[in-house]
């Protein structure tokens, strides 16, 4: 089952089903009240240092995706994704990112789709 990609800001719809946040930080401007958050699981997130070496810039996109790959290989919180998965029909990964292209939840769904293999860049 593929995952879907919101942006938090975008706005809850019905369709998302279970919304799991993935951002090792709460995003900015963002009541939980109206997060309409299931579960955050930061723990998926990138490691803090990956995620400030990437800084979101396109030119580290690709070896970003790398890196997070490597380290979701050994992350025990993808197991939840897989769950979670199994047991609604739709999870919608929430990400606070600015770009839609370029941003954790795109290489985390990438991720899962291809069961632990993204597609390379």
């Amino acid at each position: 089952m593929p995952f879907l990609i919101k942006r938090i800001y975008d706005e809850v719809d019905p369709r998302d089903g279970f919304r799991v946040l993935v951002d090792r930080l709460w995003p900015r401007g963002v009541s939980k009240e109206h997060a309409h958050v299931d579960l955050w699981l930061k723990e998926v997130a990138p490691s803090t240092e990956l995620r400030a070496w990437f800084d979101h810039r396109a030119d580290r996109f690709a070896e970003f995706s790398t890196r997070y790959a490597a380290e979701l290989d050994k992350n025990p919180a993808v197991a939840t994704l897989r769950r979670l998965a199994q047991a609604h029909p739709t999870v919608t990964l929430l990400y606070g990112a600015k770009n839609p292209q370029l941003n954790q939840a795109v290489v985390l769904a990438e991720y899962l789709a291809a069961d632990g293999h993204p597609r390379a860049r």
